[in-house]
């Protein structure tokens, strides 16, 4: 998936050959956000501008306008997996979560400081 950024949040990008337009919606918020653009330039610009409305948005509504989690998080595993996961949480004295959330927390902490 292609993605941009901006003020921290997150958009969606593909592109319609059809319609010959670049699209995508922001991600990650409280409600359905959509930007579009025949170029990347235009595109870009579109994105930052659905953002800052949004944004201004919630401000005037006063609405959270980040989409909550609830911390909780369900995840499909072969058995094989699922079973080394859990040896080697047991050998390095940690839960099966408690590995798994170090795991994750390294794997973000590593991508954010790409």
């Amino acid at each position: 998936m292609n993605t941009m950024t901006y003020k921290g949040y997150l958009g969606s990008v593909a592109y319609s050959e059809k319609d010959q337009v670049f699209f995508g919606k922001i991600e990650g918020i409280n409600g359905l956000v959509n930007f579009e653009g025949e170029s990347v330039k235009e595109l870009t610009e579109a994105f930052h501008e659905a953002v800052d409305d949004y944004l201004a948005y919630c401000k005037d509504e006063g609405i959270e306008p980040d989409k909550s989690y609830t911390g909780t998080l369900n995840i499909r595993l072969t058995p094989a997996i699922h079973r080394q996961i859990a040896m080697l949480a047991k050998q390095a004295g940690l839960t099966l979560n408690g590995y798994i959330k170090e795991a994750l927390e390294e794997k973000v902490e590593a991508a954010m400081s790409l």
